[in-house]
């Protein structure tokens, strides 16, 4: 439990406390008459006509979790072994850079918009540099973190084209890796002022048995700043596996571990979640069940509804892939709640049967 609490604390950065400029009106943006930016007014158009995708933008939460199916058996294997090892090797958590990580499409970033190339400011610092100034993809750009980009305008819509990744970073943060052959394939579309959409999708035969991709929502972030978001201890120092954590875990009796079993329910995101808590050849198991929740509590795999093993580090506390749960019993040692610890705060689901 100290190794996932200390994972936990390493996953977060810095962010300045002072920023005078968050209530500074964006000047030149359309306002209802109460004052308010105008989000479903026009999208602004640059000087040939083209729409501008200027701005600072907050993109929702993103998920990439592709089927496991589609994934080649290294990529598999490769994913379920990093699971085992807390994802300690993500390049977020090392304090690199991300690269095409489709969670990393999320959170804040400023774009740039001018007639030869576009910039998207991440941030935590990193950049992208997208050509429009007509050249073609190169078949073989040197390898890097973020990639070699160019974009086109297909009518009002910007699709960006990208290669040259290095096999360091990842598709996914659960793991996924793919080869230095990885194509990303990009289409912004403002659709009005306030509201673009992006659609993702990766190709890469030597990883991948056919391209899979993700969609992103993302909302203009008027009269406000982008704060940085800094990597300051890398994960260099994690140490142990959920096969270590197994090892040195505590011995708890069968019957305890059946006083265990259940649904426990409760609310999540916004939404409802459930834990289902089985017993295996005496191996406490669980799993989330009803519907998936878009963001995902904490390291669950490729497969949200896959089987976790708890591994007890106490006789009501487990650990399972990156989260805490404690169960929470009477006066009979039977469990009536369970509390999963999350770096996002402790979630209480109530046990239904």
């Amino acid at each position: 439990m100290r190794l996932f609490l200390a994972a936990l604390i390493l996953i977060g950065g810095t962010i300045s406390a002072e920023a005078q400029w968050l209530d500074r009106k964006t000047p030149g943006i359309p306002r209802t008459p109460d004052g308010k930016p105008n989000l479903t007014a026009p999208a602004p158009r640059a000087p040939d006509g083209k729409p501008d995708l200027s701005g600072v933008w907050e993109a929702e939460n993103v998920v990439g979790r592709p089927d496991p199916t589609n994934l080649q058996s290294w990529v598999l294997d490769l994913s379920r072994q990093r699971q085992l090892e807390y994802y300690r090797e993500r390049p977020m958590y090392q304090c690199r850079p991300s690269g095409p990580e489709a969670e990393r499409f999320g959170g804040w970033k400023r774009i740039l918009q001018t007639p030869a190339a576009v910039a998207i400011l991440n941030d935590d610092l990193t950049h992208r540099f997208i050509h429009t100034d007509g050249r073609e993809l190169e078949a073989n750009p040197a390898p890097s973190w973020m990639g070699y980009s160019v974009g086109r305008w297909d009518g009002d819509t910007f699709v960006v084209e990208s290669a040259g990744f290095n096999d360091k970073t990842w598709v996914s943060r659960y793991g996924v890796s793919h080869t230095e052959s990885l194509r990303m394939t990009e289409r912004y579309r403002r659709r009005d002022f306030g509201h673009m959409r992006l659609e993702a999708t990766f190709t890469d035969p030597g990883a991948f048995a056919k391209p899979w991709g993700f969609t992103v929502e993302m909302t203009l972030a008027a009269d406000t700043e982008m704060l940085e978001s800094v990597c300051e201890k890398s994960s260099e120092a994690w140490a142990g596996s959920l096969t270590d954590a197994a090892d040195q875990g505590v011995s708890v009796p069968r019957d305890v571990l059946a006083r265990y079993v259940g649904v426990y329910s409760g609310i999540y995101g916004g939404g409802p979640r459930s834990w289902e808590v089985t017993l295996s050849d005496g191996q406490l198991m669980a799993k989330i069940t009803g519907p998936p929740i878009e963001g995902g509590l904490g390291a669950v795999g490729l497969d949200e509804a896959a089987l976790r093993p708890l591994v007890p580090q106490s006789q009501t506390v487990f650990e399972g892939l990156g989260l805490g749960y404690q169960f929470i019993v009477n006066e009979k040692g039977v469990a009536t709640d369970l509390v999963v610890i999350h770096i996002s705060g402790p979630y209480k689901f109530s046990r239904q049967r």
